[in-house]
């Protein structure tokens, strides 16, 4: 009986591993797929002075819900194409651009 807990347990913190970040969505133009801009500080090594830097992660969006604007928390998973290795787990803060103006073309 302890050994199925033991085991249980150790599956759950081998899931537990995955990489968790909170960006901006910059873009929605793809089908089921965000581009989320993560802004990362980071001390000089020689000045000590923090240091802005973004990069851009592609998301994969199984219900198209965020907009661009929106602050969102996506997960580190497999790959599921080519560029998109997150997922979205959550919109953390809806934009309110978003929300005023509907998308019109």
């Amino acid at each position: 009986m302890a050994e199925t807990t033991a085991t249980t347990t150790a599956t759950a913190e081998k899931i537990g591993h995955r990489t968790e970040k909170i960006g901006l969505v910059t873009s929605t133009k793809m089908d089921k797929t965000i581009v989320v801009s993560v802004e990362m500080r980071k001390a000089h090594p020689k000045y000590k002075r923090i240091v802005k830097s973004n990069k851009k992660f592609y998301a994969h969006d199984e219900q198209n819900s965020a907009r661009v604007g929106d602050q969102v928390r996506i997960r580190e998973t497999r790959p599921t194409s080519k560029l998109k290795r997150w997922n979205l787990e959550e919109i953390v803060r809806r934009s309110s651009l978003s929300e005023a103006t509907p998308a019109s073309k």
